[in-house]
């Protein structure tokens, strides 16, 4: 039998994700398909990881034990979404070494906002809240994407994700029910996370390199720009209906598309702190060299007992 072609191979592999198929691990798929896969997954896992820092750093100080126990949940959480990621990625024959290597030498990228410092407490409520809202709807978007390793990681941190979204608003909302000084930590933290949440979802549409091959095989759904837009027309009333300000003077409903307008971000600095020139960049990479450093004997360890472990018949 002759064997199929390039242009063969590429149509029938369109017609599956076109039928709403999903591609596994031992399937036919383009190399651009798979490149596209990996840059996706292995900067999300990095995002998982990193993004522990900036709140993890508070467990030690968190207002209550039941704040502390919760906050340890989360940063627990978000270790085993990287986990699962970096398996995803593997399928696709990316060494979870090789990603981890790239990671700490600064090669690979993570997403925006973790590059920024959490001063407060409120920053921790904020990010739960926002950050987290933000990254919801762009992971129930992926959810749906055309590599089944993907969708399925997806479909388990969403559920995990939405109890970030309460704890971080419940910790927000208390601080809105407080003293002046309290609300006044919340409207702060408020103010120096709305950008960057903002450009969390990616540059425009317009000068990203990626948006047209990823909504081409359904990698993802939805455009940065539409994802942004969910983001801003969910969380504006919520805002304001907990008494604090948008930090935006220029956003309002428009009540011709129903969408909220709002003002686009600094994309040179969204630029710049991808690229490792953040507030925080060095800092979170430092540690995360530091713990993986500290973990040596542990990988070993279990490198070695796997090595002794009979094979089944």
């Amino acid at each position: 039998m002759q064997e199929k072609t390039h242009e063969q191979k590429l149509a029938e592999f369109e017609a599956r994700i076109a039928r709403g198929e999903k591609i596994e691990p031992g399937d036919w798929m383009p190399d651009e398909y798979k490149k596209n896969l990996i840059r996706i997954i292995s900067q999300h896992a990095h995002s998982e990881i990193v993004g522990q820092l900036p709140e993890g750093k508070w467990i030690p100080y968190a207002p209550g034990f039941r704040r502390k126990l919760t906050l340890i949940a989360k940063v627990q959480d978000e270790a085993g979404h990287g986990q699962l990621l970096y398996r995803a990625a593997e399928t696709l024959g990316k060494s979870r070494e090789e990603m981890m290597e790239e990671l700490l030498t600064g090669k690979a990228k993570y997403a925006n906002v973790f590059n920024y410092p959490t001063p407060t407490w409120a920053d921790v409520g904020v990010i739960g809240w926002l950050v987290d809202t933000s990254a919801v709807i762009n992971q129930t978007m992926l959810a749906q994407t055309s590599y089944g390793p993907y969708a399925r990681a997806m479909k388990r941190i969403c559920y995990e994700e939405s109890f970030h979204i309460k704890q971080g608003y419940d910790a927000v909302a208390t601080l809105a029910r407080g003293i002046p000084a309290q609300r006044a930590m919340a409207q702060d933290a408020i103010n120096r996370w709305w950008y960057p949440t903002l450009m969390m979802s990616g540059p425009p549409d317009k000068i990203s390199v990626h948006t047209d091959q990823a909504m081409r095989w359904k990698i993802k759904t939805k455009t940065n720009e539409q994802v942004r837009q969910e983001f801003v027309d969910l969380i504006v009333p919520q805002i304001r209906a907990l008494g604090f300000d948008v930090p935006d003077t220029n956003c309002y409903l428009d009540e011709a598309t129903g969408h909220y307008h709002y003002t686009q971000p600094d994309w040179e600095e969204l630029r710049r702190v991808v690229n490792g020139d953040g507030p925080c960049n060095a800092e979170r990479l430092a540690v995360r060299r530091k713990v993986h450093e500290e973990g040596t004997w542990v990988r070993e360890a279990l490198a070695a007992k796997q090595s002794k472990t009979p094979k089944a018949a």
